[in-house]
């Protein structure tokens, strides 16, 4: 979107093309991922491994009091291609949510789908450990990244705008986006199934989308739990007015009528 400032030349704004939660999220994880690029200049190893090791989301560190974490892993990245898809997505695909919803809304869907994706991935990890199906090494693992609750988005765009057609670059093909999103659910499933290795948490990934699920689908869970409730009163008074009737039935009426025809 242009505009013109006081006659004196043209301002380009980007403000029509990313909407201001966008723009705030972007800022905020390419400033994080900035000064963690500087620090590994300035201390190498050390410096890079300072901040995973903190506001990574490490399951043991969550579980001994490091409650920061289930936010602020959110916003670190490994490296240039990670950062670089995360927001592109986020972008591409959350902007035209945000205009539908509001800045306020979005904010706090985003961070309710990255917040439960990361308790979802500590819980999933400890669980295995407990049963014995993995090392107990795996809750020393930081996970880092946007991508759970960019992929809460991705559901949301889904459910609420089903039918927008998305273009499979660099193939020439368009599919409606809740195909897209079901693929993508489908993959990340049969990738956590089959355990690749490939040092990318997809239990993450589905977990952002489950919570997205369930908090967009909340009222009809409410009103199905209402109805129900509803529904069963009045069978019970249906069944109590069968029971007065067939009580009463033979009786006569409790004031006979005085007059005579």
């Amino acid at each position: 979107m242009g505009s013109f400032s006081r006659g004196y030349g043209y301002r380009f704004d980007l403000s029509g093309y990313f909407p201001r939660a966008i723009k705030t999220i972007c800022i905020a994880c390419v400033s994080v991922f900035f000064v963690q690029e500087v620090s590994r200049l300035l201390f190498h190893a050390e410096g890079w491994n300072f901040w995973p090791a903190w506001f990574g989301l490490t399951p043991q560190s969550v579980t001994h009091g490091f409650l920061w974490q289930p936010i602020t892993y959110l916003f670190l990245h490994g490296g240039i291609g990670h950062i670089f898809f995360n927001l592109l997505y986020l972008a591409m695909f959350g902007a035209d949510l945000e205009r539908s919803w509001g800045s306020r809304r979005f904010y706090r869907y985003y961070l309710l789908c990255g917040v439960g994706a990361g308790l979802i991935d500590v819980l999933v990890r400890e669980s295995l450990v407990a049963w014995k199906f993995t090392s107990a090494h795996t809750l020393l693992d930081p996970t880092i990244g946007a991508s759970g609750a960019v992929y809460g988005v991705l559901l949301a765009v889904a459910m609420v705008m089903p039918n927008r057609r998305v273009w499979m670059f660099p193939i020439p093909v368009t599919m409606p986006m809740w195909l897209l999103v079901t693929i993508l659910g489908g993959l990340e499933f049969f990738l956590t199934i089959g355990d690749t290795g490939d040092g990318i948490s997809h239990v993450c990934h589905l977990g952002g989308m489950l919570v997205g699920y369930l908090y967009l689908r909340r009222g009809s869970f409410l009103y199905n739990y209402r109805n129900f409730f509803s529904d069963w009163k009045k069978r019970r008074m249906r069944r109590k007015f069968e029971v007065y009737v067939r009580d009463h039935r033979d009786k006569p009426p409790s004031r006979p009528d005085n007059w005579i025809n």
